[in-house]
């Protein structure tokens, strides 16, 4: 990868890839978006080797965590509505991922891990944990510890 003054590095933040010059802005929703873009992209790079994005990868984790969890629970760990979690199946079901299959309620489908999703989710795991660690890194472990803390407050709401 080269970096802004022509020079080849190995690391996507060292070549300022994921540092692109923006308007300043006190708006914080502005603010977290752009973050959120960034990161997203870090992690979606660091995850292409595998033909996975971040979105894709965290989908098939909360499959595994919940063990063939239904489209409503599924949904509701991930903080997604079910339209959105419900496109966002049939892309890792024509993979070959993630099978769909009647649960109980008619309503209601199961999701389950397919042999090949568990194979991809297994062959993204260390890249998504050189990244993590990267990103860790990064920040610094008090900083780290901050907007984790930060990150807890802000997923709900009032």
């Amino acid at each position: 990868m080269i970096d802004s003054t022509g020079f080849l590095v190995d690391d996507p933040i060292d070549a300022g890839i994921y540092m692109h010059p923006m308007l300043p802005t006190q708006c914080l929703c502005t603010k977290l978006r752009r973050a959120s873009r960034n990161v997203t992209r870090f992690y979606d790079d660091a995850l292409a080797g595998v033909g996975l994005n971040v979105a894709q990868y965290s989908l098939l984790k909360h499959v595994t965590r919940l063990d063939q969890p239904s489209i409503t629970s599924l949904a509701d760990a991930m903080g997604l509505d079910r339209s959105t979690l419900g496109r966002n199946l049939k892309l890792l079901e024509s993979k070959g991922w993630v099978t769909l299959e009647e649960g109980e309620d008619s309503r209601n489908r199961l999701v389950s891990l397919t042999p090949a999703g568990r194979e991809v989710l297994d062959r993204a795991l260390r890249d998504w944990e050189v990244a993590q660690a990267r990103m860790s890194e990064r920040l610094g472990p008090e900083n780290r510890a901050a907007l984790m803390a930060l990150l807890d407050d802000l997923e709900y709401l009032d």
